[in-house]
């Protein structure tokens, strides 16, 4: 199921995220208790940094003091309950919501109150989790829109998609709403990343794919930041997604609860219990 942000409060914080001075250990003694500020958390340079932000959609709040870095070709993942406020983290990085406070500064620039088409300039790309692609188009149609802001598609750029889903270009001709939904996420990552973005935003680029392609997506999402690319992304499959990320946050009823490497929020009680399924 899809996360439904706009059904979400803002509220105090989640009651299920509670400071205290205890911390889990391995047998070692290594401290493995996961962090819950995420400014202490952040890497010392971040591409993206997010400070104090309230967002939601039109009247409705549904982000309280959202604090988030993403350091530059770092893999972020953020995983949470369903309207958690998750899409909307993303959403508003991208100026798809009602911005209400905070700043959202992007390689040293405030970009909130940006139109997308600008934050695109910028360097940033997106691929939401439904209709993310151009059904009666083609599949070359569709990455050649990824390029829409530039005079010409780049060759360079189609052929780099091309040698990432090799797929794509054994049925460049073929309309990409007759395509699997495992083939289609491929298209809306392709056209993303036909400006060479410094940051990748993913919704949930996992959703709706049958269980064999899910690993095959993850390999290629960790092989596009293996080559520089930051990515930010929001999972279903959190246990997966913070198994290979950097850091993961979790959120909770629109605010921050943990921030830590993924092994560590793997590896905390209270994130497995709360947020994992154990």
């Amino acid at each position: 199921m899809s996360e439904q942000d706009t059904t979400e409060s803002p509220t105090e914080a989640a009651s299920t995220i509670e400071d205290t001075n205890e911390t889990a250990t391995t047998d070692t003694g290594e401290d493995v208790s996961a962090k819950t500020d995420p400014i202490a958390a952040a890497p010392e340079e971040s591409i993206l940094e997010v400070r104090d932000l309230d967002a939601g959609y039109g009247d409705l709040q549904i982000l309280e003091d959202v604090d988030l870095n993403v350091g530059g070709g770092e893999y972020v993942t953020i995983v949470g309950p369903n309207g958690a406020g998750k899409s909307t983290v993303m959403k508003s990085v991208f100026g798809l919501t009602t911005y209400m406070g905070g700043t959202v500064i992007f390689d040293g620039e405030d970009i909130h109150g940006l139109r997308p088409e600008d934050i695109i300039y910028k360097g940033i790309s997106y691929v939401p989790q439904n209709d993310n692609v151009f059904p009666n188009l083609s599949v070359q149609e569709n990455l050649e829109m990824g390029a829409y802001i530039l005079d010409e598609v780049p060759p360079e750029r189609l052929q780099d998609v091309y040698d990432r889903f090799p797929i794509l270009e054994d049925r460049k001709s073929q309309n990409a709403g007759s395509m699997s939904g495992g083939q289609r996420q491929m298209v809306a990552m392709g056209r993303a990343l036909m400006l060479d973005p410094d940051l990748l935003l993913l919704d949930e680029p996992s959703a709706g794919l049958a269980p064999d392609l899910v690993d095959e997506m993850f390999d290629r999402i960790d092989r596009i930041n293996d080559d520089g690319t930051a990515i930010l992304m929001v999972e279903q499959n959190a246990k997966e997604a913070l198994r290979r990320c950097d850091r993961g946050y979790v959120l909770a009823q629109g605010q921050n609860g943990y921030v830590d490497t993924g092994d560590r929020l793997l590896a905390d009680e209270e994130v497995r219990q709360q947020f994992l399924g154990g």
